[in-house]
């Protein structure tokens, strides 16, 4: 994708009580131009991150960071990695400077471990722009230590569930979950969109409501076969590595979580820019 614009984000953001516990959040991190322009979305997330109690660490999954087996980055220190081209000069002057927790990465890795999952643990590069453009709108500080988490999109949505409940055990030990991508993306219709005048598919529109229907009934299993059954699934996700972090996060909540949509918007024409909190049962 290229450039961002102005198209106009609807927003059902709800007005957020003080949370005593931390939920899991999927949180949308649209084009890397987001971290420039924030918008509505932008500003619910920022409210979101307000208004939860001080995390130990943020765990993240982006799905810009996608390895055969589950891997744990223990760094001290984490780089903000502009993976991406082609978009204003500006972008490539933020920076995230994020501190690592690598004891914090042995309890994520080892939670994974007894979860029956591979894991491996590495001195990782830094974060993606999946990890920083969401952090950096909703800890500015660089103040709370991050644990980027891999993705494995070859395994698909069983694989990402998996992961989320492998995670789960570290809610309550105040690490923040934190799943980013978006509930719809498709790079072609986005450039067929901006060529024709920016008209929206209807997809980008039904298939959010599809998803925020099944989350709020708490149908995991229509969730977990998403593919078949809901309008326009294909066409939202080509490929669904941006949609399986809305599963780890669901995962990491576990059974019977409460379900808070954080806001619903479209961006560059195809992008919802749909968050959730999920609130785990005490």
């Amino acid at each position: 994708m290229n450039r961002t614009n102005s198209h106009t984000n609807s927003s059902t953001q709800k007005n957020i009580e003080m949370k005593t516990h931390l939920p899991t959040l999927f949180v949308p991190h649209g084009a890397p131009t987001f971290a420039l322009r924030p918008g509505a979305a932008g500003a619910a997330m920022t409210e979101a991150a307000r208004h939860l109690p001080r995390p130990r660490a943020i765990v993240i999954v982006s799905p810009h960071w996608d390895t055969e087996i589950v891997t744990v980055g223990h760094a001290e220190r984490l780089s903000t990695i502009h993976d991406f081209y082609g978009f204003p000069q500006e972008l490539y002057q933020l920076n995230y400077p994020a501190t690592g927790c690598p004891e914090g990465a042995h309890e994520v890795a080892a939670a994974i471990a007894a979860a029956g999952l591979p894991v491996r643990e590495v001195s990782s590069d830094g974060l993606d722009h999946g990890a920083w453009v969401p952090l950096r709108l909703m800890y500015p500080e660089a103040d709370i230590p991050v644990i980027p988490v891999s993705l494995q999109s070859h395994a698909g949505v069983a694989q990402a569930y998996k992961l989320g409940q492998a995670l789960a055990p570290l809610v309550d030990k105040n690490f923040l979950i934190i799943g980013s991508g978006n509930i719809t993306h498709n790079l072609r219709d986005y450039m067929i969109a901006r060529q024709n005048g920016g008209q929206t598919p209807s997809y980008v529109r039904d298939f959010p409501e599809w998803i925020a229907t099944h989350l709020q009934d708490g149908d995991i299993d229509s969730l977990m076969h998403y593919r078949e059954q809901a309008p326009g699934a294909v066409n939202a996700h080509p490929t669904d590595e941006h949609l399986l972090p809305l599963y780890v996060a669901l995962g990491a909540a576990g059974t019977g979580a409460d379900v808070e949509r954080l806001h619903a918007g479209i961006s560059d024409y195809v992008l919802a820019m749909d968050a959730y909190a999920f609130s785990p049962k005490h």
